[in-house]
């Protein structure tokens, strides 16, 4: 399988749908679904029955998971959205910044 682009901790931005724009980092990252989930992106509103547990019931706000396709990394240097690339630096594999040539850490 090749190299993951996009990774827990990532700072990411929104390229496209109703937040786009916004930026936000990745929580959580479902590789074989093409899905990731970004922190204050794309939030679903559930109602949620009044329980005995719960009398008033109310609203449950829950980010939903975008595709990866509409996300990408956000430049180290410049907080833009940049692809990434792969380069071998010191014996190592590391993700690099296309735009900037910057190391995304992680």
């Amino acid at each position: 399988m090749a190299a993951a682009k996009i990774k827990k901790g990532d700072k990411v931005v929104v390229l496209s749908g109703k937040d786009k724009g916004k930026t936000g980092e990745v929580v959580q990252s479902m590789p074989k679904e093409q899905k990731v989930v970004v922190s204050g992106v794309n939030v679903a509103v559930r109602h949620k029955k009044p329980t005995q547990a719960a009398p008033q019931g109310g609203l449950e706000r829950k980010e939903a998971p975008l595709h990866v396709s509409k996300v990408a990394i956000a430049d180290p240097k410049t907080g833009k959205a940049t692809r990434v690339r792969f380069e071998e630096r010191d014996g190592k594999k590391v993700r690099v910044a296309a735009k900037s040539g910057e190391l995304i850490n992680g």
